[in-house]
């Protein structure tokens, strides 16, 4: 699976792709990631790429004719016109406009439904990945945008100085669901958002010691259900746990598994209930 990130920053990209976990996906290249510096596309003696935004006010707006020969080097090298059972791999935009990016998103980027066409399937089994747009200043140039963006995506409703710090989260986000990369191709099962969870948030996690004394003095037990060796006692608690916490910060979430039918009687009992004491606070996991 190949990414093609345009972007004015390319060394913010460096140290992301030699650490960490995720490392394995590009190292390994199960996450072919290729890093293409917009000002090698500008003219000129500036290699300028932006200027200012017609109708006057602040900031600079990205200029269409270095970016469209960008994307067209890009294509060319991806060979996409030579191949007539190749799926042009989308360009997005990382911006304020977009959709959000979730869990969904990220996991149909990851595991893209194949093609059905024989034809298709005899060619290089790689996925096409995606272009990976980083805008800056005030944003890009709309007509680039109506001709040749696919879709825009954001990581919430705030701005941030570019799109770099977008294109890292949901690099991180598509390399740890991709086969191989963690040490444990079910863990992210438990994942927050999951299907495998319903949607929910994942329940709280503890390890050693058994009893730890908090700073106050207070000494704090791991739940007696996590202790018990009973699978079923264990997971019974868990999917309590994952309810109960998605009720109180993520009630959206708690409405789609119902909506969805996913909440059967007795949990749904479960949820009126107050919260029993004993267990983890929700403030601890924030």
């Amino acid at each position: 699976m190949r990414f093609d990130v345009i972007t004015l920053f390319p060394e913010l990209f460096e140290p992301f792709l030699t650490l960490g976990v995720t490392r394995r996906a590009f190292a390994s290249g199960e996450m072919d990631v290729r890093l293409w510096n917009l000002r090698d596309f500008a003219e000129g003696a500036y290699r300028r790429v932006d200027d200012r935004p017609f109708g006057g006010g602040p900031g600079m707006v990205l200029m269409p004719e270095p970016l469209s020969r960008c994307v067209a080097h890009i294509r060319a090298d991806r060979s996409e016109h030579a191949d007539p059972y190749r799926r042009q791999a989308p360009l997005w935009l990382f911006s304020p406009l977009g959709r959000l990016i979730d869990h969904a998103f990220v996991a149909s980027l990851a595991n893209p439904q194949r093609t059905e066409s024989p034809e298709a399937a005899s060619l290089a089994a790689k996925d096409p990945g995606a272009l990976l747009l980083c805008g800056r200043y005030e944003g890009v140039d709309q007509r680039f945008i109506d001709s040749q963006v696919d879709g825009q995506l954001s990581l919430g409703d705030f701005v941030l100085s570019g799109g770099e710090i977008a294109a890292l989260a949901l690099l991180d986000a598509v390399a740890r669901l991709r086969p191989g990369v963690l040490n444990d191709p079910e863990s992210h099962h438990q994942d927050s958002f999951n299907p495998a969870l319903d949607g929910l948030l994942d329940s709280p996690h503890y390890t050693r010691p058994e009893v730890w004394t908090n700073p106050a003095g207070e000494a704090m037990a791991v739940p007696p259900a996590l202790m018990s060796g009973h699978h079923a006692q264990i997971e019974a608690w868990r999917r309590a746990q994952s309810l109960r916490l998605s009720a109180e910060l993520r009630p959206d979430l708690i409405a789609k598994a119902r909506s969805a039918g996913r909440l059967t009687p007795q949990e749904e009992l479960q949820l009126a209930k107050p919260t029993e004491p004993g267990l983890a606070n929700s403030k601890d996991l924030l």
